[in-house]
């Protein structure tokens, strides 16, 4: 398969990219700068810069693809609506191009989802959705914007990321499963969700 995948220097997009190379896909990694791209060069991997934020600079780079997979976080001192902002673009770029397979990362700990304990819904979450109020607001609204796409999407709410490796975790649709989840374990299911059309229009939850 050839992947396009956005937000390739990032903790999950390292391990998304080093996992679909691993599996034997074409990967085009579009990234602002290529220094930071931790995954080591291999034929099968094409390394673009440019602004996820423009649609006309990242067109010519879905020409061909097979599906795209944002792996796009906030960032810290970066614009309040990156998410919101790149999906925007990215949208516009698959529509020109008619590309039609999406996976997107989002954030459990945003959202009000079936399945979650006490402690969970009525004090982790909205604690967390106070902290990270602008963060929460952008990823909400990057979610409206798939959900009301032309798209064939699937969006990943992973629970809180850590950095252990990998080991047997679970995933639901549409309902909340685990408080915590590793990065690489978010990648793998990822390529999973990339050929399963029985994710196509739902929330994928991840977590132990």
């Amino acid at each position: 398969m050839r992947l396009t995948v956005f937000g390739a220097t990032g903790g999950i997009g390292t391990e998304l990219v080093g996992q679909a190379l691993a599996r034997g896909h074409r990967v085009t990694a579009v990234v602002r700068d290529p220094a930071r791209l931790r995954v080591p060069s291999d034929a099968s991997l094409t390394v673009i810069t440019a602004d996820v934020m423009d649609s006309s600079a990242i067109k010519p780079v879905l020409d061909g693809t097979d599906a795209v997979v944002s792996a796009l976080g906030p960032r810290r001192g970066g614009p309040p609506t990156i998410l919101t902002s790149s999906m925007r673009a990215i949208l516009e770029a698959m529509d020109a191009t008619g590309t039609r397979r999406l996976v997107a990362v989002s954030a459990s700990g945003f959202f009000v989802e079936e399945g979650e304990g006490l402690l969970t819904g009525k004090i982790a979450k909205p604690v967390l959705r106070r902290i990270l109020r602008d963060n929460a607001a952008d990823t909400r609204q990057m979610e409206q914007l798939i959900t009301a796409s032309a798209t064939g999407w699937t969006i990943m709410r992973p629970a809180q990321l850590t950095n252990a490796p990998h080991k047997p975790y679970k995933t639901a649709l549409d309902r909340y499963v685990g408080p915590r989840i590793a990065r690489a374990d978010v990648a793998d299911a990822i390529l999973d969700v990339l050929t399963d059309p029985k994710t196509i229009g739902h929330r994928v939850n991840l977590g132990y």
